[in-house]
């Protein structure tokens, strides 16, 4: 399964009403973590009511539980924008 989908399942426990999965590795092909999979440096763009209430930390960290410790290993670089 490749990696977008599998981040998209994990973090439909949020129930987000707006998710954007972005894969931006291309833009750091030879750099430091890249890992050439093609899959090392994501970008969520995610709007979720579960999250609204909390603190920024408090969202990233739910964000992190969502994806758990399988699909963050595999990450060298996630860019968390929530709206």
């Amino acid at each position: 399964m490749a990696l977008e989908t599998e981040i998209r399942s994990a973090l439909s426990e949020l129930s987000p009403e707006h998710l954007e999965v972005i894969n931006e590795s291309a833009k750091h092909a030879g750099h430091a973590g890249d890992d050439g999979s093609g899959e090392s440096h994501w970008r969520i763009v995610i709007k979720a009511e579960k999250l609204q209430d909390m603190t920024r930390i408090a969202r990233h960290r739910a964000i992190h539980a969502a994806l758990g410790p399988d699909i963050i290993g595999r990450i060298h670089a996630l860019a968390i924008d929530i709206q």
